[in-house]
């Protein structure tokens, strides 16, 4: 027999045999695709396709609207400006992601509907660049200033600054939709205020994105699910730094597949947004 999943929209026939048991489907369904999986050829996670037939289970997210927000990372100018100090090394991700716009989009439904964003930002105080000791990425972010600001109760120099949020992002950013928790100081939320904030909310369910993949975007993934909130990634609304050894993306990529509930790309992520909220 078959069964009918709402998944963006779409429909989803999906096969069980004897007595093999399918996912519960809430309001909207995150992370399955469009065709009959049995059908399929397996088709591995990409930035801008969602997973088919890989071998791995697809628990699924559902958007409820009580207690489901986004959840965005260093939307900031250091990470996603060609002005930054990564772009060098990120520029590439970010393009062939089209992170800027994606996250944009993230914001901009958001705004559309009312879903609360909580921004999770970096900042380096120059206390603390006084630590004793880093790891490797953070040696080079002390080492090239990012995120740099003179103390956390100053703004002096912060407008269009590399800390600064980007341009495209302030007008979402200050809406009233929008918090901005206190910095994060490595790359995950253990040591800012992020999960108290979404429990207060009642918030119990992350739509996950931004800077960057495998360092504060994965590490926000980890911190989040290990605090038992239920985290879906949105593939194409983050980036990584790829250098002549190493990609950083194509690492976190694997990593939100075999650790989030679900991941998506940002058109389907929205169109899930609008339909949990009735538009």
């Amino acid at each position: 027999m078959t069964r009918s999943v709402k998944s963006f929209g779409v429909t989803l026939a999906t096969a069980l045999v004897g007595a093999a048991a399918t996912m519960a489907t809430g309001a909207v369904v995150v992370g399955l695709t469009g065709n009959p999986a049995a059908a399929q050829e397996a088709r591995p996670a990409s930035a801008k396709l969602p997973p088919i037939n890989d071998g791995l289970p697809m628990p699924g997210f559902d958007i409820t609207t009580a207690t489901t927000a986004i959840v965005i990372t260093d939307p900031q100018v250091d990470f996603l400006s060609p002005d930054g100090v990564t772009w060098g090394v990120v520029g590439q991700s970010i393009t062939e992601n089209g992170t800027v716009e994606n996250l944009e989009a993230l914001f901009a439904v958001a705004e559309e509907v009312g879903m609360p964003v909580f921004v999770s930002p970096h900042y380096y105080y120059e206390h603390d660049h006084e630590w004793h000791f880093e790891g490797t990425l953070e040696r080079l972010m002390h080492d090239i200033g990012m995120f740099d600001r003179p103390d956390a109760l100053t703004l002096d120099g912060f407008d269009g600054s590399g800390a600064d949020w980007l341009e495209r992002y302030k007008p979402y950013i200050d809406g009233g939709n929008v918090i901005v928790t206190s910095p994060h100081k490595v790359y995950g939320p253990d040591s800012n205020d992020l999960a108290l904030q979404l429990r207060k909310r009642g918030i119990d369910k992350v739509i996950l994105g931004g800077m960057s993949s495998n360092l504060c975007t994965e590490s926000h993934m980890r911190g989040l699910i290990e605090d038992g909130f239920e985290v879906m990634v949105v593939t194409d609304a983050t980036a990584g730094a790829i250098t002549e050894h190493y990609d950083g993306y194509a690492a976190s990529l694997t990593n939100f597949r075999m650790i989030a509930s679900a991941v998506d790309n940002t058109d389907n992520t929205v169109e899930a947004i609008r339909s949990a909220y009735g538009m």
